[in-house]
């Protein structure tokens, strides 16, 4: 059984994940039900639900992609059918079409694409289907949303009714308008509606001459509006029509819902199965932007995490335009415990609450930012200490906090847990807090307990190195800028830099000085020791990486030559190929020219005959023979090498077409001539010169001799200039 406790999920800012994920729903039901989402408590769940999500994500690769799967929330409709003698208004009906609709578009789906979505499609099987709600519903109301004149017979009769009654209605007081309107008693706007009724706006000064009942008038007081004598009694009548329709549609949806009340059940899984669709999608979109996938879920005690991204970072950073670095590390039956160490700033409570969020991520059903190639096993327990938990509600200073925390890790610890500690044994005396804290990790180790501590603590860093399954590691720095490289390295302790760093912020050397003084030496040559160690792998890290590269260039270099060889090496074979069937047909050619002499001289048909017989045999007992089904493969290697070399001298062609085309455009224009009478020019698309006899109004007369012509200037090229007369 999975347990993650909310103080784990608190400490990992899971909260700020599910936040992100349910602005990415579509649905009510869907961002309520991802902000609810937690750790699954079995292992089979579990791997359904990542198994959804992965499908999801691989189907914006489909072609068939997925339908839409939005929704009204109706959770207020199956309130109501779970009362007796309540109704659904037309309203609410359509509602109910709607989602029936979609979650049978998706079940259709499913069934139709099992084979690209087999896990989506299990999972729907749960799901009926039927059409029967949309049915009871559509029988009744139409697709505006009224109820259909044919839903009962009483209907329909007084719906004609109120329609024969509306034509007196308006019949009437269209007259009244046209008579009141002639006698000048009527306003501009003639006409207006109050409480749903037409009334005649009448001029205040006219209102004892419009006989009918007064329904208000303007703010001003110059407009009376009066209903006329004559519709009032329609009125009447009109209201009395309309209560009784809307009587007999409260009936007819009484009668309509409690044929409905059978499928609330139905609908709440309707409703359910499509809040949870929404959520696997908002699930795929997080892990789109995440660039997130599933790693290999192993039944091993392995956690072996490549190139992994925290989630919050990631999304931060990309909006910001800045780079996230990701870590690699590994736990497993060799390596349960591992102490990360080295200066603050540098990384480590981000590189602990990277692995930490990731796994909990996992283990509720999401894909998680990491190499293709990472291994993650499932714990049943997560344990987390990170942070300032200093608790003002129980009066309990940060160092008694962290010893309940402690207390409750020792009660839950076993082979099956994860442990994520920061700053592991702070908050007391040191020399004291560090003998406790490795007492509580020796504790952890025999229980074989998973885990990652931050220390500063000497006698921790020295445990790691004793014990066989534990081991040190520590955060990159640059040793010379002293700036964090955010880089974990494993198999070494870090080093804290504590005096580097004081001495880059400015602390007085004789300070510092002082300070070490006061430090026991051996700790400080300890420390010393270390920060070499650190200065020395980086310079060796340089060197490795600058032979690897120069190792890379080299592999580069042979590839191509080996190309080029190859390529020199079947052209020689291919002109060894030709110079030998050119030889061939040389050979052929001369006995066919003996022959020819021969039967010139002695004119002897069937000698001619037999020798050609013989030459044909010779070379036919030298071709290989082959079947029609080789013969096919020969020709269509042929006709691809063809291929091969047309395409070849088409692309040799356009080259050569855009290098002319760039040629003429870097070439410097000409500068353009103005024309004048007497000049010699042709036309930009013609071959014949002429003459310029006059220029007006951009246009010239062009004389060529027989005949003249009217050009525009600007389609005229210049030739030679006219002679100038003596």
């Amino acid at each position: 059984m999975i347990r993650i406790s909310k103080k784990t999920l608190d400490d990992l800012e899971f909260d700020v994940v599910l936040n992100q994920i349910a602005e990415l729903c579509n649905t009510d039901l869907g961002t309520s039900k991802a902000l609810d989402i937690t750790p699954f408590s079995t292992e089979e769940k579990l791997l359904i639900a990542l198994q959804e999500v992965n499908e999801y994500v691989s189907s914006y690769m489909q072609d068939a992609r997925i339908p839409n799967h939005g929704f009204d929330s109706i959770t207020k409709e199956i309130q109501l059918l779970k009362i007796e003698n309540t109704f659904l208004e037309a309203l609410n009906l359509k509602r109910l079409i709607s989602l029936n609709k979609t979650a049978n578009d998706l079940l259709i789906f499913f069934r139709k694409n099992k084979e690209i979505y087999p896990v989506l499609y299990q999972t729907s099987t749960d799901v009926p289907f039927t059409t029967d709600i949309i049915n009871l519903i559509e029988a009744v109301i139409d697709k505006f949303g009224e109820v259909k004149d044919n839903a009962s017979p009483t209907l329909l009769n007084l719906r004609k009714q109120i329609n024969i009654l509306q034509g007196k209605l308006n019949g009437s007081f269209g007259k009244d308008l046209s008579r009141y309107n002639s006698f000048g008693y009527l306003d501009e706007i003639k006409e207006s509606v109050v409480d749903n009724r037409r009334v005649l706006a009448v001029k205040a000064m006219y209102r004892r001459k419009v006989k009918g009942a007064i329904m208000g008038n303007s703010k001003t007081g110059s407009i009376v509006y009066i209903e006329p004598e004559a519709t009032l009694q329609f009125s009447r009548e009109l209201s009395n029509l309309l209560y009784e329709e809307r009587e007999e549609i409260v009936k007819i949806l009484k009668e309509l819902t409690d044929r409905l009340r059978p499928f609330t059940e139905l609908l709440e899984q309707y409703q359910n199965y499509l809040g949870n669709i929404d959520v696997i999608a908002a699930k795929s979109k997080y892990a789109n932007q995440l660039n997130a996938i599933l790693p290999k879920i192993t039944t091993d005690r392995e956690l072996n995490l490549k190139d992994a991204y925290h989630p919050l970072l990631y999304i931060t950073n990309k909006e910001k335009g800045e780079k996230t670095f990701p870590q690699s590390i590994t736990l497993d039956q060799e390596n349960r415990i591992i102490v990360i160490s080295g200066p603050n700033a540098g990384g480590k409570s981000i590189t602990l609450k990277t692995i930490g969020l990731l796994q909990v991520m996992l283990q509720s059903g999401m894909l998680i930012p990491v190499h293709e190639y990472s291994r993650m096993c499932l714990f049943n327990v997560i344990l987390t200490d990170i942070g300032d938990n200093q608790s003002i509600e129980n009066h309990l200073s940060t160092y008694s906090y962290r010893l309940k925390n402690m207390n409750y890790f020792l009660r839950k610890c076993n082979d099956r847990t994860l442990f994520l500690i920061d700053e592991f044994g702070t908050g007391s005396d040191p020399e004291l807090g560090g003998a406790l804290a490795e007492a509580f990790l020796e504790v952890f180790y025999e229980r074989e307990s998973y885990g990652i501590i931050t220390t500063h603590y000497a006698n921790l860093k020295m445990l790691a190195n004793e014990l066989p399954y534990m081991s040190n590691a520590n955060m990159l720095f640059n040793a010379k800028t002293l700036e964090p490289l955010f880089k974990l390295y494993l198999g070494e302790a870090g080093s804290s830099f504590t005096f580097e760093v004081a001495q880059k912020n400015g602390i007085p050397y004789s300070l510092i000085n002082k300070a070490k003084k006061k430090v026991e030496r051996g700790k400080i040559r300890f420390d010393k020791s270390i920060a070499n160690l650190q200065k020395e792998r980086s310079k060796l890290q340089k060197t490795t990486s600058s032979l690897k590269n120069k190792e890379q260039k080299a592999e580069e270099e042979k590839e191509r030559l080996e190309k080029t060889n190859s390529r020199i090496q079947q052209k020689l074979e291919s002109y060894q190929e030709l110079y030998d069937s050119n030889q061939r047909m040389i050979y052929l050619g001369q006995k066919i020219d003996e022959l020819n002499e021969r039967y010139f001289n002695n004119k002897k048909k069937r000698e001619l005959i037999n020798e050609f017989i013989k030459i044909v045999e010779v070379e036919n007992s030298k071709r290989k023979k082959q079947s029609a089904k080789q013969r096919n493969i020969e020709k269509a290697k042929e006709q691809k090498v063809v291929k091969e070399v047309a395409e070849k001298v088409k692309v040799i062609r356009e080259k050569k077409k855009e290098e002319k085309k760039k040629i003429e455009k870097e070439a410097p224009q000409k500068p353009k001539v103005i024309l004048k009478i007497g000049d010699r020019v042709r036309m930009l698309d013609g071959k014949s010169v002429g003459t310029i006899d006059t220029i007006e109004k951009g246009k010239a007369v062009v004389n060529y001799g027989i005949f003249t012509t009217n050009v525009a200037i600007d389609q005229l090229e210049f030739v030679e200039s006219g002679k100038k007369k003596k």
